[in-house]
């Protein structure tokens, strides 16, 4: 974070105590001086002497650097530690926050390349690398960070579709990091990555989009019921084919469903005449050496 310099910034616990005690030294040899002009000189010097170490004696945290102006002009950039500075001529202009920064975003109504209002919460991950550009290029960055994000994501939320902006929402974070991490490059930040956090689109399209799902998973199920009866009638096919080329096959299997019929729970099978005579073992031989008798001879 970029913050102006302030008088209670800039005052760090090391030099307030340093200060501290050189002006109580400095006290303590006035009120003892006895009019001496010499000792309350001295005291004086000491007292002045604690108000510069107030004054010159800076320190930063590990995370922070000091954007430090000699007469209005950039003189270096200091920290982390202690570092000193020349009073009334020096100047810390800013403290700036190195550590990875969030800024949260959105896009309130949106309308996307098909024309549907979206509402998008998203959150973008950056970082100053470059502390002398980040203070003199421009005046606010964490201000400028959000309005960039959010023009960024309307551009991206209106030359995209509401089925893609759903579906690839991956895409969409590397897109928005792309283009946000382009533009604020020449300010010394850099874009870590950005989440799209929500898509919120109108209740009455979510009612449309979830019967819409409903009927598509419908289409598919009914597609799915067509292929297996598809598969079932060929199947049939193919039996009828191998029963009328071997009538012993279908007697065969006219008996074996008598019998897995009757086999559980003691049931009683009326069956005509007919059938039984057709299902006799010496019918069914006899109709088989008439079908073989009739096939041709193969070569």
């Amino acid at each position: 974070m970029m913050n102006a310099s302030s008088p209670l910034k800039d005052v760090n616990p090391l030099s307030l105590t340093l200060a501290t005690i050189v002006v109580a030294i400095g006290a303590i040899i006035v009120t003892t001086a006895d009019s001496a002009p010499a000792l309350v000189a001295v005291g004086l010097v000491v007292i002045l002497l604690g108000i510069l170490i107030l004054l010159t004696l800076k320190m930063a945290n590990q995370w922070e650097r000091a954007v430090v102006l000699r007469l209005g002009r950039l003189d270096k950039t200091a920290g982390p530690g202690l570092f000193l500075i020349i009073p009334i001529v020096d100047q810390i202009a800013y403290w700036i926050d190195q550590r990875i920064q969030t800024t949260e975003f959105n896009a309130q109504q949106a309308l996307s390349k098909d024309t549907v209002p979206v509402n998008i919460d998203a959150v973008i991950f950056w970082q100053v690398h470059d502390t002398e550009r980040a203070a003199l290029e421009i005046q606010d960055y964490r201000r400028a960070i959000a309005q960039v994000s959010e023009t960024s994501l309307r551009e991206m939320v209106g030359s995209s579709m509401l089925a893609t902006l759903l579906a690839e929402r991956t895409r969409g974070d590397e897109l928005l990091r792309e283009v946000i991490g382009r533009k604020i490059a020449d300010w010394g930040i850099s874009v870590i990555s950005v989440e799209i956090r929500d898509i919120g689109v109108p209740a009455g399209l979510q009612d449309a989009m979830s019967r819409q799902a409903q009927a598509e998973r419908e289409r598919l199920a009914r597609v799915a019921l067509g292929q297996a009866e598809q598969e079932v009638a060929i199947k049939f096919v193919e039996a009828a084919e191998i029963y009328a080329r071997s009538p012993a096959a279908l007697q065969l299997r006219a008996m074996n469903i008598i019998y897995e019929t009757t086999k559980e729970g003691g049931a009683t099978i009326l069956l005509p005449t007919s059938m039984v005579d057709a299902m006799n073992p010496g019918s069914v031989m006899a109709l088989a050496q008439v079908a073989q008798a009739a096939r041709p001879p193969q070569a």
